[in-house]
């Protein structure tokens, strides 16, 4: 190992030595990761800041956990670096790393307490049984299961379960907390609470926490910043905010949230604005220096759409038919086509103040220029049953008037 890279008991005696000069908590630099022929994860690279709540997004198979493995020192990067408080740790096993893993299975003890779960890692650190108890207490407290600490796991709920393990993965103060799915195996509406429990614990441990999942919810709910990923490179990292509503790529607009993706040509910039040909008309969108030339694609959420029913088309906008519609209780998801053929996909408030849809109406659809956005690249081709639920359209079409 000593060829590969440091020793890891001088690694390990660096990272404690190095943490108070290093501006980011955990650093990968240039890593890459094979297996065999097969490409994980390609020349990736960032920095985690200390105290953040850090995602890694994607879907299945794009080197998010790979990712994280390699932090927790589960795998070993290819070529690259990984250094932790500022020490390179890219060959020191995973014990002699000051993070811990909580993963999808919480693997608790069923033999020991809530308590005593807690107390087993400073217990197997050799802390006293007295400083070991009063630590423990204290994590229980955080993730608010002091009710429970007597009580043994089969005798807890899922988010139960979920909330020890947090707190035995807390208990020894590590430099980061790495979260594989951790929510996965919990319901949806448990899930969701335990999104912001999450967040309100990191706030107030004030640890560092990376977090992987394939569900974008959980991301923007959670993240103090996020790492798009596909196909083992990362697309974008920003704010929840930022990735948003300003996509780098097709791949960060398709898969963050909902996206009308056309193609379109850029036939001109001026004064802050390009514009391009899409949809059958000439439409705007904001420039910046990342703004592509030639084929491309207009991004606008649909949430930024307006429907009309009678209005002339405000620029700019274009004339569309109503193909079909959904009721969702607070918002209505329309599917209009325009006049060259392609979809455009509307969300209205149910408390909108359109009259009465039907496919085959006419109606116009506009937004603001701002709400638009050309990334470099054509869409995807797009599938209406990713918007549109046959049976819901009929309740819809069948509901009184």
């Amino acid at each position: 190992m000593g060829d590969e890279g440091v020793e890891p008991e001088e690694s390990a005696t660096a990272v404690a030595a190095a943490g108070a000069g290093s501006r980011d908590t955990i650093e990968l630099d240039r890593v890459t990761k094979t297996f065999g022929d097969q490409i994980a994860v390609n020349d990736v690279g960032f920095g985690i800041a200390e105290g953040e709540f850090f995602s890694l997004l994607g879907p299945s198979g794009c080197g998010k956990t790979t990712t994280l493995r390699m932090i927790a020192g589960f795998e070993v990067p290819t070529s690259g670096s990984i250094r932790l408080a500022g020490a390179d740790v890219s060959h020191v096993p995973p014990y002699k790393r000051n993070v811990n893993t909580v993963f999808q299975h919480y693997a608790l003890f069923p033999h020991m307490t809530v308590r005593n779960n807690v107390a087993f890692g400073p217990r197997s650190k050799k802390v006293p049984k007295a400083d070991a108890r009063s630590r423990a207490d204290e994590v229980i407290r955080v993730v608010r299961m002091e009710d429970f600490a007597d009580r043994k796991p089969g005798q807890l709920s899922g988010g139960q379960q979920q909330r020890v393990a947090l707190a035995r993965a807390l208990v020894n103060y590590p430099t980061a907390l790495l979260l594989d799915e951790p929510l996965g195996a919990l319901d949806l509406k448990l899930r969701q609470a335990m999104q912001l429990e999450l967040k309100r614990i990191q706030r107030e441990v004030g640890i560092t926490f990376v977090y992987v999942t394939h569900d974008q919810e959980e991301a923007l709910t959670m993240s103090d910043r996020i790492a798009v990923m596909s196909e083992g490179r990362v697309e974008q990292i920003g704010s929840p905010t930022e990735i948003y509503d300003a996509p780098a790529t097709v791949f960060v607009a398709g898969f963050i949230g909902q996206a009308n993706l056309w193609p379109c040509t850029v036939v001109g910039a001026r004064n802050g604005t390009t514009s391009v040909e899409a949809l059958g008309a000439t439409l705007t969108a904001p420039s910046d220096e990342a703004s592509p030339e030639g084929e491309a694609t207009l991004m606008v959420r649909p949430e930024r759409v307006r429907v009309s029913a009678t209005d002339p088309r405000p620029a700019p906008g274009v004339n569309a038919t109503v193909t079909d519609l959904v009721f969702q209780g607070p918002v209505i998801r329309l599917a209009l086509a325009a006049a060259d053929g392609s979809e455009i996909v509307a969300h209205v408030g149910s408390d909108h103040d359109l009259p009465f849809l039907r496919p085959g109406d006419e109606v116009t659809a506009s937004w603001d220029t701002g709400a638009g956005r050309v990334l470099p690249g054509r869409p995807p081709a797009m599938d209406a049953d990713d918007y549109f639920d046959e049976e819901l359209a009929e309740d819809w079409e069948s509901a009184p008037r």
